[in-house]
């Protein structure tokens, strides 16, 4: 007998005016996971998560969240979820416990539970030093600790992080990164919305990528790498406006039109480990400079750009 899905979406749709922002989606996410909904800004991430934590009613299409519909039962699906949004929604004047404190008192916990709440989530994020200033001295880091804490204090069974590395530096997105693996390990269920390939590659234990509305692969990040193909030829040249010369180049000699990302790399798939050496060749012949050349084995930056042809950075909302 199977268990139900922690996160069930039916042909989910919803439409602004002209514009369906999501277009008709499907996933299931079980109940204990990490499912990573992947994509460029203006895929549909976000609109999915707000109907999903019933802030955004559905224009078509069904979705539950443990078992309850978002729109028929949302009452149960917002007393079994948390929420952090893109930007840390805590309160600047008040110190770290306060924060807390306050939202425990506002999910109706007693004086004395709220106040046990706080101190085990100011000591689960590593908040203890930090827990009486106020939350404006925070680093970018510590203010998304202290909202990750406070979507948990009504101790949620699915919790939705909607792009929580948002702006952050590498050393406070690893700091973000290890509480969201402590949360994992609990047991709780989390939707990470994310841009960065990074992100979920190192969280997620399966993954759907979303583009202009649509989910267009999906599966673990072993699975998609694989579908990417074998090895990627990648070439960086020196100077970004003879990245479409490099490309020609590249493409008359392993066959297929590579890749061109926002970065001026060019990259395309190939089974021929002499294509490094020949396109090397070829590129001094033609007397390119190049800042960067090899073959590596396929990345999720590399699925997204044999998807859609384009990569996740840059593309507009």
């Amino acid at each position: 007998m199977h268990s139900t899905p922690a996160i069930e979406v039916d042909g989910l749709e919803r439409s602004f005016g002209d514009v369906r922002a999501v277009d008709g989606i499907s996933f299931t996410a079980e109940k204990g996971q990490v499912l990573g909904l992947l994509g460029p800004n203006g895929s549909g991430k976000t609109t999915t998560v707000r109907m999903l934590a019933t802030l955004l009613p559905p224009t078509g299409g069904r979705a539950s969240v443990l078992g309850h519909d978002v729109v028929t039962d949302a009452v149960a699906v917002r007393g079994r979820i948390g929420l952090t949004g893109q930007y840390a929604a805590v309160d600047e004047a008040l110190t770290g416990r306060d924060n807390l404190f306050l939202i425990g008192r506002l999910l109706d916990l007693g004086r004395q539970e709220a106040k046990r709440r706080a101190a085990e989530l100011i000591e689960q994020f590593g908040l203890v030093e930090a827990a009486g200033r106020r939350a404006r001295t925070y680093s970018g880091g510590m203010r998304r600790r202290l909202d990750l804490a406070a979507s948990l204090v009504g101790r949620p069974e699915v919790l939705f992080l909607d792009e929580p590395t948002t702006g952050l530096d590498p050393h406070h997105r690893n700091e973000v990164w290890e509480a969201v693996r402590t949360l994992a390990e609990d047991g709780v269920t989390v939707l990470l919305t994310t841009q960065y390939l990074e992100e979920a590659d190192q969280l997620a234990h399966d993954l759907v990528v979303l583009d202009h509305g649509l989910v267009i692969a999906s599966g673990t990040a072993a699975e998609l790498k694989s579908r990417a193909g074998g090895r990627r030829l990648h070439v960086r040249p020196e100077l970004p406006g003879e990245a479409p010369l490099v490309a020609a180049i590249v493409a008359s000699d392993v066959g297929r039109e590579p890749v061109l990302a926002p970065s001026g790399e060019v990259v395309v798939g190939t089974s021929d480990p002499g294509a490094l050496r020949r396109v090397e060749d070829r590129l001094a012949v033609a007397g390119i400079a190049v800042a960067e050349i090899g073959l590596r084995l396929p990345s999720l930056d590399d699925v997204f750009l044999s998807l859609t042809g384009r990569a996740t950075e840059g593309v507009p909302a």
